[in-house]
């Protein structure tokens, strides 16, 4: 017998990541259209084109993958991204204070990906 709610069994095969509420509203709105994270083992998977759903306490949206940029670290990203693709409502200096608050160094350490979104009709 199968456990899982009938739902998620349609829901269309996705890499997840959470985020926290006001990114989340951003990418739902489709106002930030790049995804930064460390180049942990789970963002080296990604491939263009793959699913990607972002979920944020009971919420979920989908996206598709239209890039990836790999970079030393988040000021090198910075040098390149645009940075109201990211975030829109912040500086790049707002930025920076505000992803290395939830990354410490040796995490950076890892690299930094930047993912290019877009926003997936369900």
């Amino acid at each position: 017998m199968n456990d899982r709610p009938a739902d998620l069994d349609q829901r269309p095969r996705a890499h997840e990541m959470n985020l926290y509420k006001r990114y989340f509203d951003l990418i739902t709105s489709g106002e930030k259209t790049t995804e930064i994270r460390v180049n942990d083992s789970s963002r080296q998977r990604l491939k263009e084109g793959d699913l990607l759903r972002f979920k944020c306490r009971d919420e979920e949206v989908l996206t598709r993958i239209t890039r990836i940029a790999r970079y030393r670290d988040f000021d090198e990203m910075f040098d390149h991204e645009p940075i109201s693709s990211v975030d829109p409502t912040a500086s790049r200096e707002d930025q920076l204070r505000n992803v290395r608050e939830i990354y410490p160094p040796e995490r950076e350490a890892l690299g930094v990906v930047a993912i290019g979104i877009e926003l997936v009709e369900t």
